[in-house]
C-alpha cells in the first residue's frame, strides 16, 4: 500500500489527468451529521421523528442499506473520511490516545480536500473538524480547505451555544453567547454559512464538507417543536427537534441548488458519523434494530444511513444493498471530479452511484481502541473480535443483520479467511497498539510517570 508521503509525491501526475475544464466539473457536497442512528430517518423506518426533506432526498436519489462509517466514534471516522485510509492505517484511530492525547492529522497526511483543491475546486468545511486542534499539524487550512467555519476540538463541539468559533484559522467571538448567553445557536450559524458558501462559489466547481454537530449532545435546541406535546423526557424531545431542525437546513440547501440552477450539477451525500447513543433506542429505535450503539463495532455502531442524490445521474427512488463506506469517499470524489485517485484503502463507487454494476471491495476493516475491538466485512459475512486473542465471532448479515446468531463454528473456512486477512489488515502505530488494553487517563489528570529512566 502507498503511504500518504508517497501519495503526495505523485500529486502532480494525478493533476494532469483531470477530465475537461474545471468549469464542467460537478459540485460535491458531503453532509454528515453527528451520532444519528441508522433508524432515525423516516426513509429508514423512523415513525416518530419527522425528516421530510431527507426523506424526499431518498425519493429523488439512491438509498443504501449497507453503508459503513469509518469508525464507531467521531474522531477516527473523520480521519478515515478525509484520508481514505481505514482505522488500521490512518493517523487517528480513536478519539484519544493513551494518556488522554489528541492525535492530529500529520502534515503529510493527504486529504480529499487537498486533491480536489489542486484540481481547481473551491473547498469549504463547516461544522466539527475533530482531527486537529489549533496550532497543530491537523488544522483544516493545512489540509486543503480554502474556508472552514466551526469547531476544531471535538469536545468544544458539545457546546451548541459556544461564545467562540473558528473561521479559517482565526478565533471568532459569538457576541450573543458571551458570558453564558444563548442567543445564537451554533448549528443555525452552520446553516447560514452553508448557504453563503454555495452562493459565493456558484460560478465555479466546489467541494463542501458539512460535518454538522446535530444531534450530538449536549441535547439543547432553541425550540422543541414540533414535539412539545409529546409524552417524552425533555432530552428525547430535544433530540428529535434537533434532527428535524437539521432536516430543515437540508431542505434549504436543496432549494438553493434549484434556485441557482446547480441542482443537476451537484452530487450530495448524506450520512451519519457513527451509531446512536443508548438513551434513544427504546423510544425511537434509533439503531434500526441493529445490535450495538456508538462505540461498538457491531452493526449498530458503524452502519450508517447513506443517501446520494444527483438529479439525472443517480437512480431516483431506488434502494441498494451494495456494500461500501466512508473509506471509499476519497476515491469516489476524485472519480466524480475527473481526477485519477491516489491509492487508498477504498475504491471509487461512482459506477454504483450511477446505477451501474461493479464489484465491491473484498474486505472492509475496523479497529476501535479502548475496547480493543476489530471487525471485518467481506461480502455477506461479518467477523467481529472483542479483543486481542479472543475468539472470532461470525455473522451472515444477509440473513442476520442484527447479529444474533454466531455461525463461526459452522463456517471454519470463512473464519480462517478472515483470520488470515487480520494478520495483514493493520500497521503498527506508536499510539495504537493491540498487545494490551489502552489506559485512558481521566480528563485533566496527568499520566503517572514510571520510575527510573524515561
Amino acid at each position: 500500500m502507498i503511504r500518504p508521503t508517497a501519495i503526495a509525491c505523485l500529486l502532480t501526475l494525478f493533476e494532469l489527468v483531470m477530465l475537461g475544464p474545471a468549469a464542467e466539473k460537478p459540485n460535491i457536497i458531503f453532509l454528515m451529521v453527528d451520532d444519528m442512528g441508522y433508524g432515525d430517518l423516516g426513509c429508514y423506518g423512523q415513525k416518530k421523528i419527522k425528516t421530510p426533506n431527507i426523506d424526499r432526498m431518498a425519493e429523488e436519489g439512491l438509498k443504501f442499506t449497507d453503508c459503513y462509517c469509518g469508525s464507531a466514534v467521531c474522531g477516527p471516522t473523520r480521519c478515515v473520511l478525509m484520508t481514505g485510509l481505514h482505522t488500521g492505517h490512518c493517523t487517528r484511530r480513536n478519539n484519544r490516545a493513551p494518556g488522554h492525547k489528541l492525535i492530529p492529522l500529520k502534515r503529510d497526511d493527504l486529504t480529499v480536500a487537498t486533491v480536489v483543491q489542486r484540481a481547481g475546486y473551491a473547498t469549504g468545511g463547516i461544522g466539527k473538524w475533530g482531527v486537529g486542534n489549533p496550532g497543530t499539524t491537523g488544522t483544516p487550512e493545512l489540509h486543503g480547505f480554502d474556508f472552514f467555519y466551526g469547531y476544531l476540538d471535538q469536545v468544544h463541539a458539545h457546546d451548541h451555544y459556544s461564545d467562540h468559533i473558528w473561521r479559517s484559522g482565526r478565533y471568532e467571538q459569538i457576541a450573543g453567547n458571551k458570558g453564558g448567553g444563548q442567543k445564537q445557536y451554533i448549528p443555525d450559524l452552520f446553516g447560514r454559512e452553508m448557504i453563503e458558501f454555495v452562493r459565493r462559489n456558484k460560478d465555479r466547481p466546489f467541494f463542501l464538507y458539512l460535518p454538522f454537530t446535530i444531534p450530538h449532545g449536549k441535547y439543547v435546541v432553541p425550540s422543541d417543536e414540533p414535539y412539545s406535546g409529546e409524552p417524552w423526557s425533555q432530552m428525547l424531545k430535544n433530540y428529535a427537534a434537533m434532527i428535524t431542525r437539521m432536516d430543515g437546513q437540508a431542505g434549504q440547501l436543496f432549494d438553493l441548488l434549484k434556485q441557482l440552477n446547480l441542482d443537476e450539477k451537484t452530487i450530495v451525500f448524506f450520512c451519519s458519523d457513527n451509531g446512536p447513543n443508548p438513551p434513544f433506542l427504546q423510544t425511537f429505535n434509533s439503531a434500526g434494530g441493529l445490535r450495538g450503539v456508538k462505540g461498538s463495532l457491531y452493526e449498530g455502531g458503524i452502519r450508517t444511513p447513506m443517501i446520494v442524490r444527483w438529479p439525472g445521474k443517480t437512480p431516483a427512488g431506488k434502494t441498494s444493498d451494495f456494500v461500501w463506506g466512508h473509506v471509499d469517499f476519497f476515491a469516489t470524489a476524485c472519480d466524480i471530479a475527473g481526477i485519477e485517485p491516489p491509492k487508498t484503502d477504498g475504491i471509487s463507487v461512482l459506477p454504483t452511484l450511477l446505477g451501474k454494476e461493479q464489484k465491491a471491495n473484498e474486505f472492509y476493516y475496523w479497529e476501535f481502541h479502548g475496547r480493543k475491538q476489530q471487525a471485518v466485512r467481506s461480502g455477506e459475512f461479518k467477523g467481529y473480535r472483542r479483543g486481542p486473542g479472543t475468539v472470532l465471532e461470525l455473522y451472515d448479515l444477509s440473513k442476520d443483520p442484527a447479529e444474533k446468531n454466531d455461525i463461526a463454528a459452522e463456517n471454519p473456512e470463512v473464519v480462517k479467511e478472515i483470520e488470515d486477512y487480520l494478520t495483514t489488515a493493520r500497521c503498527e502505530s506508536p499510539y495504537w497498539k493491540f498487545d494490551k488494553p489502552d489506559r485512558i487517563a481521566p480528563k485533566n489528570q496527568k499520566p503517572k510517570r514510571k520510575r527510573g529512566k524515561t
